[in-house]
């Protein structure tokens, strides 16, 4: 007899639906699985046996195929498990065929029954809310996971036995329900108020994230570039519920769990510098996703810039234009959304003292080129603000007068980026925020008088920008005037951008 349940594989982010067919006859005892499965796949026959034998199901007198449809589709991982062993039920007619219909059966069976969570739940359920899917059954143990999708209904089990009992004697599972929020997972962050000076910093760090710009620190040891980049995710906007969306089904393939993303916070990703390019962009045997892909909609910070490998950054450079990054392997090619705000920080030089007043910087002029040459011109030119920070003077640490807290520069970043939504929703722009501005909206949201061309023109001749540069100076100009609240720009935004685009110039 056969019976068929509904399943899916996936690739990368990507959910794709899968057909599991098991057809039973008596004669010689086998089970075989066919449908291009791979190692973990092919296993699962050793689980569902065990599994079943522990519901009272004995399958010694069966001859058991099972098909995994499309057989074009290459079948990894164990969230078959489940509906492999649902579909073996029906086609043993211990549970009704009807009542499989389309829901979508989700994850791995122990050899006792019970069964287990699998990576990836957020991205599973959210293709298949896409494709129409309006019930789900998963392991109860991703019950939280399982709450972050709405427009499904998804029921959770514990063992085998509940899912058979449920659909042979038609009663509900329990409906996947949010606990409330652990207060001690989320942490609200550190505050900008304990940054004291560096107004120059605090300026380049709310226009970026205004606009979710790109951003370059440069200054010695000790000014302060680190705790400015790991005060920026308090003063961004919580996330929207479709970016939300996004960022918990990659963080769900990369098997982290719960994570601030599912409360609304922003991710904060901070590899270091020894981190190699797989660990960054994403790949592995089993495609993964790298750092740019779990800090996407947040924060990517790069401390000591200039010591990570130039091809690791190099590797960068079509993820920050493109907002994706695509992995072709030999058996598979995977895209991962890759949208971060990129920060880096580091030092003008070798002992970190070139430009500084007070200590007199060691190195060479050659050593200086050298080092800053680790980070391509390509790169920072992908690096919409740079801010050259001066080094701290420690008799200001001491006044006990604090700097403006985060609340408040949280306050006039949402006003921008509601300006921002505003634009889109109107049909003025096709993106969310100004980093994203098209070359082709540009002309039209980042109009300039005539003193504003004036000048951009001599920034031009002057520093040589590139036309990249040109249009990162109109699109940090435009966030500049929506901070100040203006509708048009005016020459102090364009000089203003201008200013945030000079270090690469004198780099030179």
């Amino acid at each position: 007899m056969l019976a068929i349940a509904h399943s899916a594989v996936l690739v990368g982010i990507a959910a794709h639906p899968v057909r599991v067919e098991v057809q039973t006859t008596r004669g010689i005892p086998s089970f075989e699985l066919v449908g291009l499965a791979e190692a973990a796949v092919k296993e699962s026959r050793v689980r569902v046996k065990a599994a079943l034998a522990g519901v009272g199901v004995d399958i010694s007198e069966y001859r058991i195929t099972v098909n995994l449809a499309p057989a074009d589709l290459r079948k990894r991982g164990s969230a078959f498990d489940l509906a492999i062993a649902v579909a073996t039920l029906a086609a043993l007619n211990r549970i009704p065929h009807e009542r499989l219909g389309e829901i979508l059966f989700l994850g791995e069976l122990s050899l006792n029954g019970e069964i287990h969570p699998l990576r990836g739940l957020v991205a599973h359920l959210f293709a298949a809310r896409d494709r129409g899917v309006t019930r789900a059954v998963v392991p109860r143990a991703s019950e939280h996971e399982a709450t972050l999708v709405e427009g499904i209904d998804v029921a959770v089990a514990s063992t085998l036995q509940d899912v058979l009992v449920a659909l042979r004697d038609d009663v509900a599972l329990p409906r996947a329900s949010r606990h409330p929020a652990d207060s001690t997972l989320i942490s609200m962050g550190a505050d900008l108020d304990d940054v004291r000076g560096q107004q120059v910093g605090r300026r380049a760090l709310e226009v970026a994230a205004a606009g979710a710009h790109n951003l370059l620190f440069i200054g010695p040891p000790g000014a302060g570039k680190t705790m400015l980049a790991r005060r920026l995710p308090g003063i961004l906007p919580v996330l929207e519920p479709e970016e939300a969306l996004e960022v918990l089904a990659i963080h769900s393939v990369a098997g982290m769990g719960k994570t601030a993303a599912s409360e609304g916070r922003r991710p904060f990703r901070a590899p270091h510098h020894t981190a190699s390019d797989i660990a960054l962009v994403g790949g592995g045997e089993l495609v993964r996703p790298g750092e740019i892909s779990l800090a996407h909609h947040g924060v990517l910070f790069l401390d000591e810039l200039s010591e990570f490998r130039r091809p690791t950054l190099e590797a960068l450079r079509q993820p920050l234009e493109d907002g994706v990054v695509t992995v072709a392997r030999a058996h598979a090619c995977v895209t991962f959304p890759a949208r971060p705000m990129l920060v880096g920080a580091t030092n003008p030089c070798p002992c970190g003292r070139a430009g500084s007043d007070g200590v007199a910087c060691s190195c060479q002029g050659d050593r200086i080129r050298a080092y800053r040459a680790r980070i391509s011109g390509p790169l920072v030119d992908r690096i919409d603000v740079h801010a050259a920070l001066p080094a701290v003077d420690v008799m200001a640490l001491q006044s006990v007068e604090r700097g403006e807290p985060s609340a408040d520069v949280r306050a006039r970043v949402q006003r921008a980026r509601t300006i921002q939504h505003a634009r889109r929703h109107a049909g003025e722009t096709s993106v969310l925020t100004n980093a994203q501005l098209p070359p082709r909206e540009i002309e039209k949201i980042c109009a300039l008088d005539r003193e504003s061309k004036k000048t951009l023109r001599a920034s031009v001749e002057k520093y040589g920008f590139s036309a990249r540069a040109y249009a990162k100076v109109l699109r940090v100009a435009r966030t500049v005037a929506d901070l100040d609240g203006a509708t048009a720009l005016r020459n102090a935004h364009v000089t203003e951008a201008i200013s945030m685009r000079l270090f690469d110039r004198e780099a030179a």
